[in-house]
């Protein structure tokens, strides 16, 4: 089930295939390198309770995954234009608070 902004409204019913159809629906062509980061977000979730803004993805992605990918830069080419918001909407997980 998704919400008017189309965010799952349910963290359970994630899946990677519910991720690409998701991604379609924004443009995007998502790969393992797009899933990874995903997986990363829902990781940040289920210990904070809330979803990443973009410092805080930023960070945590750093840590799972090296500084190369926890560059604003990188994520900003995965997830063009607000990778924090679309990285929640494709992880199933609520709107980041901090994003408009």
């Amino acid at each position: 089930m998704t919400d008017e902004a189309n965010y799952l409204s349910d963290l359970a019913p994630w899946s990677k295939t519910k991720a690409i159809e998701l991604g379609i629906a924004e443009g995007l062509d998502i790969d393992k390198t797009h899933i990874e980061i995903l997986i990363t977000a829902r990781s940040f979730f289920s210990i904070y309770g809330f979803s990443p803004s973009m410092r805080p993805l930023c960070k945590t992605v750093t840590e799972h995954l090296g500084v190369t990918k926890g560059r604003s830069m990188y994520l900003n080419q995965l997830f063009p234009g607000s990778p924090a918001k679309i990285v929640a909407k494709l992880a199933g997980l609520p709107k980041p608070k901090n994003c408009i």
